[in-house]
């Protein structure tokens, strides 16, 4: 059986709407979901804002596909990406794709190859309007995929603080910003909640993996490092849910189980 690391995907990414930093990380994220088979970029490179992808393109084996803008002010690379992605489609080579933008006039692109049967992945910034992202199988942002491989810097030793005179100073949260961290586990407790309501036995408990891929279903731009946490097991460790850890028959692997508290 196939699994999804064994998916071929078409890559295609829209230069006018994507930074081309950290282009790396980016593709070491698809790389968890499946194999590159198509990796291209469409734009007008002929523009000097595009220059800064010159050198990225080289260094990832990526496929500049050249699109003129025919008129001022109109972008022609997503007609040209659109047209690329539906004749890789009936090539039959690939089992889905990654969509690289932040622009919303691939929502139907992506409905359409997901009704073909393909594996839709979307991968752009904060400000993706959300019909594009719903369309998509599993949307990640950028800023998440940039986080996650650019270190923190280490925080400077209390003492070297002192040895300057420096007064230490913790910072505190604002108002605001304790009011999102609030409305933002209510909402993940909720989902997560009735996930596991709609997947539970007959008492109550419901797997993991079940309740991961019924949440991407739900809600495609969910993923534990938009809290903080690298995957779904310590984020749910760190909500008020019962885990129960069984060990299966073979090679002692662990399976999660969770259920709501009563």
């Amino acid at each position: 059986m196939q699994t999804l690391n064994d998916l071929r995907l078409a890559v295609l990414i829209d230069a006018d709407n994507i930074p081309y930093s950290n282009v790396k990380g980016m593709l070491e994220e698809i790389a968890k979901y499946g194999t590159p088979t198509f990796k291209r970029i469409y734009g007008d490179w002929t523009r000097p804002t595009l220059s800064g992808w010159k050198t990225v393109l080289l260094e990832n084996a990526i496929t500049p596909v050249q699109q003129y803008s025919y008129t001022k002010g109109k972008n022609s690379s997503d007609s040209a990406l659109i047209i690329d992605a539906m004749d890789i489609l009936y090539s039959g080579k690939i089992d889905g794709f990654c969509i690289v933008s932040s622009d919303s006039d691939f929502t139907r692109l992506a409905t359409r190859l997901r009704e073909a049967g393909m594996k839709v992945f979307g991968i752009g910034e904060r400000k993706t309007p959300y019909p594009f992202i719903v369309a998509c199988d599993k949307f990640i942002y950028l800023e998440i995929i940039a986080s996650s491989v650019v270190a923190p810097e280490p925080p400077e030793p209390v003492t070297e603080i002192k040895k300057r005179g420096k007064p230490i100073v913790k910072k505190k949260k604002t108002k605001t910003e304790e009011t999102d961290n609030l409305s933002h586990t209510r909402i993940i407790n909720r989902l997560i909640s009735s996930s596991i309501s709609d997947l539970a036995d007959e008492n109550g408990w419901a797997y993991l993996g079940d309740v991961g891929n019924l949440i991407l279903k739900k809600k495609p731009d969910f993923d534990p490092r938009n809290f903080g946490f690298p995957k779904l097991t310590p984020l749910i460790k760190s909500l008020d849910f019962e885990i129960d850890e069984r060990e299966s028959g073979q090679n002692n692997i662990k399976h999660i189980y969770i259920r709501n508290r009563k």
